[in-house]
């Protein structure tokens, strides 16, 4: 499975971008799907988290109520909304697959199985 992050740019803060990744899958809707960023000089942490039929979605604590994934199964592929962003949201985005579904593990990079080659989002003060 080959995913595609797509949607990155240069941003003020305070500004939006809509980021989407899709795949090569014939039927992404197979997969728990996720967004995870890295800054420079830090680990890349979780973002956020959907289940594969978008019932359920997590965001972490440092996004919540800015950013919201989201997907359309029947375009193959998954969203993710960020507004209100901030020079800290500067970071490389990924987007990455599980083939074993959305578990209480979302949240941990080994849980899935597939990566993107992420998009660069650059927020200036």
């Amino acid at each position: 499975v080959q995913l595609q992050a797509s949607g990155g740019g240069l941003v003020q803060a305070g500004g939006s971008l809509t980021l989407s990744c899709t795949s090569s899958a014939p039927t992404l809707s197979n997969y728990a799907m996720a967004w995870f960023r890295q800054a420079p000089g830090k680990e890349r942490e979780f973002v956020a988290g959907i289940s594969r039929g978008g019932t359920r979605r997590n965001h972490a604590d440092s996004v919540r109520g800015r950013f919201t994934i989201s997907r359309d199964n029947a375009k193959n592929t998954v969203y993710l909304q960020m507004g209100s962003l901030k020079p800290e949201d500067t970071a490389v985005y990924y987007c990455a697959a599980s083939r074993r579904g959305y578990s209480s593990d979302y949240f941990h990079q080994p849980s899935y199985d597939y990566w993107g080659q992420g998009t660069q989002v650059t927020v200036s003060s």
